[in-house]
């Protein structure tokens, strides 16, 4: 169990990249053969350091939310603005953005997204079959629920898009995020270098405020998706970072995620890890590889932990930096 330091949190990423190890797309049939091993790895660095220096107030920003974080995670004192079943819906608005049809995500495709998002968020989502060494640290249902506000869409000349936000700005290209402080914001486009998605945690700028994922890892079912990011995970992956978690690895060998309840891990574990995989951290603790917030593949990611759904519900409670969510 690794200690929750508010420190530590400090030296962590603003946002978090995850990226695919595949070529750039050219064909369907070259998508699924690629993607048939591909592995997701964070590309993130970049981004924090741009940010940063774009806004030299974020650090401080950062440091505020995390204080709130661990008195909200400590003390419990902090009352939560949920509705009288205690649930919190979170509107959310899906920006499409096509340079050929094939990009052109369907309204069925949305829908399994927000219905992925709805079963993980639950812990409902059929496939949750925890090893007995994790059994009792399921979160159970975390109470957040999302609600499909609105789609809009735009065919752009742009044929991929990169981590500079632009995707997130009309003037640009892309499409203005709508409500973005009272709403979740998700654009869904053809993301250059192998990217999969990335998140802008609390504490960002509102006008790019939302997650950002690959049209081919959005969704589930019968379309064109990796073989390997077919189950929409990736979407669940991104929006925990959305509500500030963490890597489970703390973006270092043995790092700390600020949860107190997820085992250390040496880094990163890709694909389908044999089960009882075994951390070289102290204590060589038995990794959670089905984590959400690990990097393996959709089909070997099922949970997230009480720790971590506090964490996240700290966030929308009174005094947490997406209390406008309701």
């Amino acid at each position: 169990m690794k200690k929750v330091s508010v420190l530590a949190a400090t030296s962590l990423l603003l946002f978090f990249g995850c990226s695919k190890s595949v070529a750039d797309k050219e064909t369907p049939e070259a998508e699924t053969e690629q993607s048939l091993n591909g592995t997701r790895r964070c590309v993130s660095y970049e981004v924090l350091q741009a940010k940063l220096q774009e806004d030299p107030s974020l650090q401080r920003r950062m440091n505020e939310i995390e204080s709130f974080t661990a008195r909200y995670i400590n003390e419990r004192t902090v009352a939560g603005r949920l509705g009288t079943d205690g649930i919190m819906t979170i509107p959310v608005y899906v920006n499409v953005l096509y340079n050929t049809a094939a990009e052109n995500v369907s309204d069925a495709q949305i829908q399994s997204q927000i219905a992925v998002l709805n079963e993980d968020f639950a812990a409902g989502n059929a496939d949750y079959n925890l090893t007995s060494t994790y059994a009792n640290l399921k979160s159970g249902d975390i109470k957040i629920r999302f609600v499909l506000e609105g789609t809009f869409r735009k065919q752009t000349n742009v044929t991929s898009w990169g981590t500079n936000d632009a995707m997130k700005k009309t003037a640009q290209g892309g499409l203005n995020p709508t409500n973005p402080t009272t709403s979740l914001n998700l654009w869904v486009c053809n993301l250059s270098n192998s990217i999969l998605g990335y998140a802008q945690f609390p504490g960002g700028s509102s006008a790019t405020d939302g997650v950002v994922i690959d049209n081919n890892a959005f969704g589930r079912g019968s379309f064109p998706l990796y073989a390997d990011f077919n189950k929409g995970r990736t979407a669940t992956h991104e929006v925990g970072h959305w509500l500030n978690l963490r890597h489970i690895w703390g973006d270092r060998r043995c790092g700390d995620d600020l949860v107190g309840d997820t085992p250390a891990h040496d880094g990163a574990n890709y694909g389908c890890p044999a089960a009882g995989h075994a951390s070289k951290c102290a204590g060589k603790p038995v990794e959670m590889t089905m984590n959400y917030m690990d990097y393996t593949n959709d089909a070997c990611m099922y949970m997230f932990t009480s720790g971590q759904a506090a964490r996240m519900q700290a966030t929308y409670a009174v005094g947490g930096p997406r209390a406008s969510l309701r």
